[in-house]
């Protein structure tokens, strides 16, 4: 009797060595895996509020002789544009540094503040490029961009691996990312407040983690509607949203 021939497993035929290949059931394995590393990250939650709009994010330190200060994981794109990122951070560093030459440039350029939804395309752009390019890896990435428009109107953007991007109220990023967007789902308003909002991601941080939580590994930036600035929370902001 002949042997029944056994399925190949996609790991076998080596569809995701490779970012540029379809599995046989049309998936990008590369993209795939790239989108895991973002839910394996530490969690970052935006939320938009009537006043302004803010990020928080949990910047977990393994090695306790590492200054807490020093690791930053929300970072300012212009003055009126925030971004936080989760996944490989490296990948996160690279992006965020091109967004700040992409509004440098345009600033030069145009003698006016790049547009976040502009921004946020042309990251997109390359993220979408990375996941046909031969030689290359997709970026394991995701990314949150907070900022004021021209018009005064709060913004938060989420991009992902794949180059795709949204618009949202409130989202979040990483590590029980499906908790916690059941938590922001049932509280969230769109009258909240900045104050109320840092109080509901800070305690949502504080309940997703449990006895390992401890507002020192908390990084948080808010812009307010009425100055259109960043500006990064103090450990003092964060430690009166607990109460």
């Amino acid at each position: 009797m002949e042997e029944k021939m056994q399925p190949v497993q996609h790991q076998m035929m080596g569809y995701d060595r490779t970012s540029t290949m379809f599995s046989p059931d049309g998936r990008l394995l590369q993209v795939e895996y790239a989108k895991k590393a973002v839910k394996q990250g530490t969690p970052s939650i935006g939320i938009v509020c009537k006043d302004g709009v803010l990020l928080v994010a949990d910047k977990k330190v393994l090695d306790k002789l590492i200054v807490t200060e020093s690791v930053e994981k929300i970072f300012q794109v212009d003055e009126h544009i925030g971004a936080t990122a989760t996944g490989y951070l490296m990948d996160g560093r690279v992006l965020v540094e091109r967004a700040q030459l992409i509004a440098q440039q345009h600033r030069i350029t145009y003698d006016e503040q790049v547009d976040a939804k502009y921004l946020v395309k042309e990251i997109c752009n390359l993220k979408q490029a990375y996941t046909q390019y031969g030689g290359a890896r997709p970026f394991g990435i995701s990314l949150l961009f907070a900022s004021i428009d021209e018009d005064n109107n709060p913004r938060l953007f989420e991009t992902e691996p794949t180059g795709m991007f949204f618009e949202f109220k409130a989202t979040v990023i990483g590590e029980g990312e499906e908790e916690i967007k059941k938590i922001l789902e049932k509280e969230y308003k769109e009258s909240i407040t900045l104050d109320e909002g840092l109080k509901l991601a800070v305690k949502t941080l504080k309940k997703i983690l449990g006895e390992e939580f401890d507002v020192t590994r908390v990084d948080g930036a808010y812009l307010t509607v009425k100055d259109r600035a960043f500006t990064k929370y103090t450990i003092e902001d964060l430690k009166k949203a607990l109460k």
